[in-house]
C-alpha cells in the first residue's frame, strides 16, 4: 500500500470516518510480507509476540505511524496461519493483547490471533441483485432466530480425559455441517430469514456471543471464516436471508481483549461510572472517540460487505442511549451537559452507523433491540430519528405473553393487553419478536407459559403464533418454539428434537410451516404492515368472550381474522365484516391436522345487513376454542371474486 493511501487511511481513521478500517489495521499479507498496524495511543512501545519468538516480542518491534497512536510493523518472517499477539508496553510493565482487527482467532480457551487470508468467492449475485430491488417494508419477513452452537449437536463418545471445551467442540456442528441440516429445515418451515445470535469471536460460551473480543472474526468454534461465508452463500442460493446480532453496546473484560488496551481506557469510556455495566460485568465503548467510531462502524460494515450479511440486529440499544441504564441508585445518576440522561455520543454513533449502512445499501435490515420509549427509532436520521428501519416491539411481546399466562376466568379484566399494541403501532416500523430472551433464565418455554392443560397450552401457542403472523409487523421466532419445546432453552444442549415423535409437537411444527406459507401467499398479511389503512378493527371490545377480530388489507383485498382466547366454542357468533358478500374459512388453527378439536366453519357464509354496527354487515360462524381463524371474501356485491 502506498504512503499516500496510508496518509488518507490515517486521516479518516482519526476523524472517525474510516468505514473499512479493517483494510488498514490488523494483519495483512502483501506479497511476501505481512504488515501489522494497531492503535495504542498511550503505549510506550509495541512488539509482536508470536510463535517465531516464543511470544517474547524480540526482533519484531513496531514503529510509530504518525503521532496519534498508530503503530506499524512489516516483516517477511511470518505467513498465513501464524499466531500472534501485540505486546504493549505502558508504565513499567506490559501485557499481551489479541488483535482488535484480527480476522481469525484461536479456539478458546486459547486467545492468540491468527494471520488469515481467504480467497472465498461468493456465487450469490442473483440473491444480492434481487435483494437490492426489494421494498423491505412490503415484503414478507419471517425470521428463525437461532444459536448455532445449540440448534443441533453431534453425539459425543468417550469423554474420559477431555476438557469441557473439548467435549463441547466435539458436539458442535461446523459451519459446513450446519448448512446441510439447516437449509432444508428452513425451506421446509417456510422461513424467509435466519437470524444468528452473535457469531463474532467470544471467550465464554454461555455469553451466547454477546460478550465479544473479536469484532472482525467469525468465531473459530465452528470453523474458519471462509466456511461461514460458504454457509451464508448457500443460504442465499436457497433464497434465505441472513441476519446477525451485533453488539456495539459493550464488551467483556477478558485480559486479552479490548479492556485497557494500551494500559489506559482506549476503547472504553474513561469515566468509570459511564463505562461500567455492572449488571453484565462489561464495559461501555467511548462512543465520542473518533477512532472507536471507525472501529465499530467498520466492524458492522465488515459483516455486511465481506460476508454479505443482509442485516444486523443491534443489541441493547437502550443501554447505548441512556446514561443511567439499569442504574438503580438515584444518588449516582449521571447527566449530560444539557442536563438530560441521554448518552448523546451513543445516539450519534447509532445515527452515523445507520447512515453509513443505508448509503451502502438502502435495502439492508437494521433492527433495533430497544427496550426504551425513545421516539423515532425507525425514523430517518435527517428527520431527527436514530435511522433504523425496524424496531423490536418488546411491548407487544410482554403484553401477549403476560395475557396468555392469565387463567381463563380473569382474562376479561386484562383484555387491553390484546389491543394496546395497536394504539402505538404506527409510531415505529415494528417487528414482533418471540425471542431467546423470553425462553431462558427461568422464564419457561412458549408452550409452558400458556395457562391450562396440555391440549390448551398447545392450542394457545398456535393462537399466539397466528396473532403474531397476522398483526401488522414482521415476525421472529426463536428455535425450538416452532415445535413446542417444554423445557426452556438449554444453552448447553441441543434442541429436544425427539419431541417430534409425538403428535402435539409434530403437528405444531406443521402448523408453523403452514402459517409461514399463508403469510407469504397473501399480501394482506405483509404488504401494508406500516400503513394504517392496512388494518381495521372489526371486533375489539368483547372482553366477556375474549374474542377479537380484525381485517388485514392490501389494496382492495382483505382477510378477516378471528381470535378466541377462551376454551369455549361459540356457534352462530356474529363477526362484523368490511364488505357484503360470501365468505369462506381458509385457515383454522383448531383443525385436526394441527391436533385441534376440529371446530371449523365450513361452507359459505353469507353476510346479513345490520345497520347499527359500523361495518353494516356481519357473518355468523362457529368460533373455535383457543383458536385463530381466517376468512376470505369469495365475492362481493358486484360479484367480483377476490381469491380462489
Amino acid at each position: 500500500m502506498s504512503g499516500e493511501n496510508l496518509e488518507m487511511d490515517k486521516y479518516l481513521f482519526h476523524q472517525g470516518t474510516h468505514y473499512t478500517a479493517y483494510d488498514f489495521l490488523g494483519a495483512h499479507i502483501h506479497g511476501d510480507e505481512v504488515r501489522f498496524i494497531t492503535w495504542a495511543p498511550n503505549a510506550k512501545h509495541v512488539q509482536l509476540a508470536c510463535d517465531v519468538n516464543d511470544y517474547t516480542g524480540e526482533g519484531f518491534d513496531f514503529e510509530r505511524l504518525g503521532d496519534q497512536g498508530l503503530w506499524i510493523l512489516t516483516t517477511p518472517r511470518l505467513q498465513a496461519g501464524d499466531r500472534y499477539k501485540y505486546k504493549i508496553y505502558f508504565g513499567d510493565t506490559y501485557h499481551l493483547k489479541s488483535d482488535p482487527y484480527g480476522f481469525y482467532h484461536e479456539k478458546r480457551p486459547a486467545t492468540a490471533s491468527i494471520i488469515h487470508e481467504d480467497d472465498f468467492k461468493f456465487t450469490d449475485s442473483e440473491w444480492m441483485d434481487r435483494r437490492r430491488r426489494l421494498n423491505v417494508y412490503e415484503s414478507p419477513i419471517s425470521i428463525y432466530e437461532m444459536h448455532l452452537g445449540t440448534w443441533m449437536k453431534h453425539p459425543v463418545g468417550n469423554t474420559e480425559n477431555k476438557t469441557v471445551d473439548e467435549i463441547t467442540d466435539e458436539a458442535h456442528y461446523s459451519y459446513r455441517e450446519v448448512a446441510d441440516a439447516l437449509i432444508p429445515y428452513l425451506k421446509e418451515m417456510g422461513y424467509t430469514h435466519v437470524e444468528f445470535l452473535p457469531l463474532t469471536e467470544h471467550p465464554f460460551d454461555l455469553s451466547w456471543g454477546y460478550q465479544v473480543t473479536g469484532y472482525f472474526s467469525a468465531t473459530s468454534r465452528y470453523g474458519r471464516p471462509e466456511e461461514l461465508k460458504d454457509l451464508i452463500n448457500k443460504l442465499h442460493n436457497a433464497n434465505i436471508g441472513v441476519i446477525m446480532d451485533f453488539v456495539p453496546a459493550h464488551f467483556c473484560k477478558d485480559a486479552h481483549g479490548l479492556r485497557l488496551f494500551d494500559g489506559t481506557p482506549t476503547y472504553e469510556h474513561p469515566d468509570e461510572e459511564i463505562a461500567e455495566k455492572r449488571e453484565w460485568g462489561t464495559l461501555t465503548f467511548d462512543y465520542a472517540r473518533p477512532e472507536v467510531q471507525s472501529f465499530l462502524i467498520s466492524a458492522a460494515m465488515y459483516w455486511i460487505r465481506e460476508f454479505h450479511i443482509d442485516g444486523l440486529r443491534i443489541d441493547a440499544v437502550h443501554s447505548m442511549i441512556d446514561l443511567n441504564f439499569e442504574k438503580r441508585d438515584e444518588n449516582r445518576k449521571i447527566f449530560n451537559e444539557e442536563g438530560t440522561e441521554d448518552n448523546i455520543a451513543g445516539i450519534e454513533l447509532l445515527k452515523k452507523l445507520n447512515t453509513v449502512a443505508f448509503e451502502y445499501d438502502e435495502t439492508l435490515l437494521m433492527m433495533a433491540e430497544d427496550s426504551s420509549d425513545t421516539p423515532m427509532v425507525t425514523s430517518p436520521v435527517h428527520t431527527g430519528g436514530l435511522g433504523f428501519n425496524f424496531k423490536w416491539d418488546l411491548g407487544w411481546m410482554h403484553d401477549r405473553l403476560d395475557f396468555m399466562e392469565e387463567e381463563f376466568h380473569t382474562r376479561e379484566y386484562n383484555h387491553n393487553k390484546l389491543t394496546f399494541s395497536m394504539a402505538y403501532k404506527y409510531n415505529e416500523n415494528y417487528l414482533l419478536p418471540l425471542s431467546h430472551d423470553e425462553v431462558v433464565h427461568g422464564k419457561k418455554s412458549i408452550v409452558d407459559k400458556m395457562a391450562g392443560d396440555q391440549w390448551q397450552q398447545f392450542a394457545q401457542t398456535r393462537l399466539l403464533y397466528g396473532n403474531q403472523m397476522s398483526e401488522p409487523g414482521k415476525q421472529l421466532l426463536f428455535m425450538g418454539q416452532e415445535f413446542g419445546m417444554y423445557h426452556e432453552w438449554k444453552d448447553k444442549e441441543q434442541l429436544d428434537w425427539h419431541l417430534l415423535d409425538y403428535p402435539l409437537h409434530y403437528d405444531l411444527k406443521r402448523y408453523v410451516a403452514d402459517l409461514n406459507r399463508l403469510y407469504q401467499e397473501y399480501p394482506e398479511f405483509h404488504r401494508s404492515d406500516y400503513q394504517p389503512e392496512g388494518f381495521r378493527w372489526l371486533l375489539v371490545d368483547d372482553s366477556s368472550h375474549s374474542i377479537l377480530s380484525y381485517a388485514r388489507k392490501s389494496g382492495d383485498s382483505f382477510k378477516v381474522c378471528v381470535f378466541n382466547y377462551r376454551p369455549e366454542v361459540y356457534h352462530d357468533f356474529k363477526i362484523p365484516v368490511p364488505e357484503p358478500g360470501v365468505y369462506r374459512e381458509i385457515f383454522n388453527s383448531d383443525s385436526e391436522d394441527y391436533s385441534g378439536s376440529g371446530v371449523v366453519s365450513s361452507g359459505r357464509h353469507f353476510t346479513t345487513d345490520e345497520g347499527y354496527i359500523r361495518e353494516s354487515q356481519y357473518i355468523q360462524i362457529s368460533v373455535a376454542p383457543l383458536a385463530f381463524q381466517v376468512f376470505d371474501l369469495e365475492d362481493n356485491k358486484n360479484g367480483r371474486k377476490k381469491y380462489d
